[in-house]
């Protein structure tokens, strides 16, 4: 996604030189970028960090917030992780003898 944007940026850059409303929209585009879409993932886990605080939610990557907010997490994803190696053994399996690779 991002070489696409840039590639895009350079073409509106390079059209700017012609007309100046090319490079407004080059500016445009790198700031929708940044703003939604290199950012998106991290403004997603700063909400799920709030979600998972209150009960809810997962927890992919987000910081937490107090030692008992993560606490609630890892047990939360450990008995996650129990209950798909009992429902699916045959695949925990071999995941495990993949990771060991």
């Amino acid at each position: 996604m991002g070489t696409i944007v840039i590639s895009g940026t350079v073409v509106l850059v390079v059209l700017g030189f012609g007309n100046h409303v090319w490079w407004l929209a080059a500016v445009a585009v790198l700031f929708l970028y940044v703003r939604y879409g290199r950012d998106s993932t991290s403004s997603t886990s700063s909400t799920s960090s709030t979600s998972s605080s209150s009960g809810g939610g997962s927890s992919s990557g987000s910081t937490p917030s107090s030692y008992r907010a993560y606490r609630d997490r890892r047990d939360k994803q450990a008995k996650w992780e129990r209950r798909y190696q009992r429902e699916r053994p045959l695949e925990s399996r071999r995941q495990a003898r993949q990771k060991s690779k």
